[in-house]
């Protein structure tokens, strides 16, 4: 038994409610449950409920065991001082307001159907990763899909609030803040951390100010990622290390990298950071202004043109220093675009409309998302497997955020799925 499926039981009514009775033989008849709360206090604020003849308003506090108040100190607090109910599975205890007046108990072990009980069993049993695979025929779409409306905008809230704390470091310089999310998701999983490290060491706002040289912005991003510590590889490893000495003696830079933090192995070619760096200094070499570019772009596919850039002519050639290797893709890839897409310019797009109280950059986010064609991998293979359809971004990012928040913590109880599931009859 959890505790959650107890504010499951209270909220929704899912009791024999015609004859309740307190711990002390008091009727209770419930006009309103009162509201969920999910701050810190009573479970249900401002319920409307009847003991005998007096009506009274204020909160209900739920527990498993009666106890339980006492062992939280429920007692000694007086956020509880108005708690009109005490609902519990099993009454072993008496309980009582920091003034000592007594609360009455109401205790459900023995007026919830079996049959709600075989349910939520039933839905909690199975050791599935989504465990209302089962059951998923039996829900609307329309219960699933504003569940996944919900999730995806919590999930972009809660990506805005950590721009939002990241950019008080920034010194609410969004050019910067930009940078620093476009060379994390340039890394994509395994390069992240370098990438981002590598962009909090390097400057946009110099960059910038190399952004006319190609080879300029490839020995400045090469040497402080640490790939121009070694000896000179060929001629052009050559030239990037003269170069990078000078601009690093220029604008004083400290590298933040060593060769050996970058993560190569079991990668493609086409994903070796290298190869990345060189697309990543083609970009600024290209479009330098990154944060107008992304909050500018009325058309989603002048965007993608614009992010499909063209690395400098030794790496067409070259996935590492000194290794020549066949002539390969010259341009940054359909996928690593639509990554970028997902995951800098719409979350992005979406912090800076809550900034500035624009809701049509926060819609036009959401239009990029399902516009774009959804990501593989293994959550969203999860939920191709018990047949859901999942086409655009939109969805992916939405039910990776419902597996992440809910289904991997099991608050199927907490979600519109789960309750749905346990409220037919």
């Amino acid at each position: 038994m959890e505790e959650a499926f107890l504010h499951f039981i209270w909220n929704f009514q899912h009791f024999n409610s015609r004859d309740l009775f307190s711990d002390s033989g008091q009727r209770i008849t419930v006009f309103h449950p009162g509201f969920k709360n999910s701050d810190a206090g009573p479970d249900f604020k401002n319920a409307k409920i009847k003991i005998d003849d007096v009506v009274w308003n204020g909160h209900v506090e739920i527990h498993i065991n009666a106890q339980d108040w006492v062992r939280h100190k429920h007692q000694h607090d007086e956020a509880y001082n108005n708690t009109i109910l005490h609902v519990v599975w099993n009454n072993d205890a008496a309980i009582s307001r920091q003034d000592g007046t007594s609360i009455p108990s109401l205790e459900l072990k023995h007026i919830v159907g079996e049959r709600l009980i075989l349910k939520y069993t039933k839905l909690f049993e199975p050791q599935a990763a989504i465990l209302c695979a089962r059951f998923m025929d039996e829900i609307k779409p329309i219960t699933l899909h504003s569940m996944m409306d919900k999730v995806l905008a919590q999930r972009l809230e809660d990506r805005s609030n950590s721009i939002f704390r990241e950019i008080a470091f920034t010194e609410n310089d969004w050019e910067e803040i930009t940078w620093r999310m476009l060379c994390r998701n340039f890394g994509f999983k395994t390069n992240a951390y370098p990438f981002y490290e590598l962009a909090k060491s390097t400057p946009l706002k110099m960059l910038k100010r190399e952004s006319g040289q190609l080879a300029t912005l490839e020995a400045i991003l090469f040497g402080q990622a640490g790939f121009l510590e070694e000896e000179g590889q060929d001629e052009y490893h050559l030239r990037l290390k003269s170069e990078y000495e000078f601009k690093k003696r220029k604008y004083g830079l400290e590298r933040a990298l060593d060769k050996h933090q970058w993560k190569f192995l079991r990668l493609r070619p086409a994903n070796f950071p290298t190869l990345r760096l060189a697309q990543l200094a083609a970009l600024i070499h290209r479009q330098p202004n990154l944060f107008s570019l992304f909050i500018d772009s009325e058309s989603f596919l002048d965007l993608k043109n614009e992010l499909s850039i063209e690395q400098s002519p030794y790496w067409i050639k070259h996935y590492l220093f000194g290794k020549p290797s066949k002539t390969h893709s010259k341009k940054l890839g359909k996928s690593a675009i639509e990554n970028l897409l997902i995951n800098t310019a719409a979350p992005l797009l979406f912090a800076y409309g809550i900034h500035q109280d624009r809701e049509e950059l926060k819609d036009r986010a959401l239009h990029w998302l399902a516009s774009i064609r959804s990501e593989q991998n293994a959550i969203t293979g999860k939920w191709i497997d018990i047949g859901l359809k999942v086409n655009t971004a939109f969805d992916s990012q939405a039910l990776i955020g419902l597996f992440n928040s809910y289904c991997l913590k099991k608050r199927c109880l907490s979600c519109a799925v789960g309750v749905e599931v346990l409220n037919k009859p």
